[in-house]
């Protein structure tokens, strides 16, 4: 079932045209947010000491979010805050692949106990394939747990791209069903790891959880995020 070609990897050929007219009109009328302002680290809360990474893309970069406090790293801090002494650190940059991220880490020095990342947009939009994807993504699991050595990881499931306000069809089908294919490599990437926790995450369909550019989440969808991480932060204990 792994190797069958999808209908929609058929019709790309033939909708290439208009997919490739539907980009360019999403692109021209993109809103480009701006990353939030405020600290990329800092040490929040009372409790156990617990050494956090979020890395990854404009979305762990919080995209949508004015400031960091509203982003998905300010939420999961004030939780995991109320449980544990947190020692955070954000490493996310817009337009950023898996292979990007992880050049980017291979810089950080130190260890964390948990690592939540955010990534599979920009290697869907960038046409990658499955098996790169899942083999970038073991790439990247066994960084974390090894170098970096995270007890826990919280790998964020590629989003379900048809979903995004801001993509006319049939580019939001095409771009769909290619993420449920990249998110299919990262489960199975991620049970190879006893480490690691694949979040599927599912959020209601409501356009308040969407930022105004239709491709980014709304604060309030970075809440709901965040306390689903935090969840599985502390089930994990």
């Amino acid at each position: 079932m792994r190797n069958m070609i999808g209908a929609d990897q058929i019709l790309r050929v033939p909708l290439l045209p208009l997919l490739a007219g539907q980009a360019l009109m999403v692109r021209r009328n993109a809103q480009l947010l701006p990353e939030p302002i405020g600290p990329r680290e800092g040490r929040d809360g009372r409790g156990p000491r617990l050494r956090l990474l979020i890395a990854g893309d404009s979305s762990a970069a919080g995209v949508g979010a004015g400031t960091q406090k509203q982003a998905l790293s300010g939420h999961l801090v004030q939780q995991l805050g109320r449980h544990y002494s947190v020692e955070w650190r954000l490493e996310a940059s817009t337009g950023h692949t898996t292979r990007d991220t992880l050049e980017r880490l291979q810089q950080v020095r130190g260890t964390f106990d948990v690592a939540v990342t955010a990534l599979g947009v920009n290697d869907v939009t960038r046409a990658t394939s499955r098996a790169q994807f899942a083999a970038r993504q073991g790439e990247l699991l066994r960084h974390l747990t090894e170098t970096l050595g995270a007890r826990r990881v919280v790998v964020t499931g590629v989003p379900p791209m048809h979903r995004f306000p801001a993509l006319p069809q049939p580019l939001a089908w095409v771009l769909g069903r290619q993420a449920a294919r990249l998110d299919e490599g990262l489960q199975e990437v991620a049970a190879r790891f006893p480490q690691v926790h694949h979040l599927a995450l599912y959020l209601p369909e409501d356009p308040a959880l969407a930022a105004p550019d239709g491709y980014h989440p709304s604060p309030r969808a970075y809440a709901l995020w965040a306390e689903a991480v935090a969840r599985i932060i502390r089930d994990q204990d």
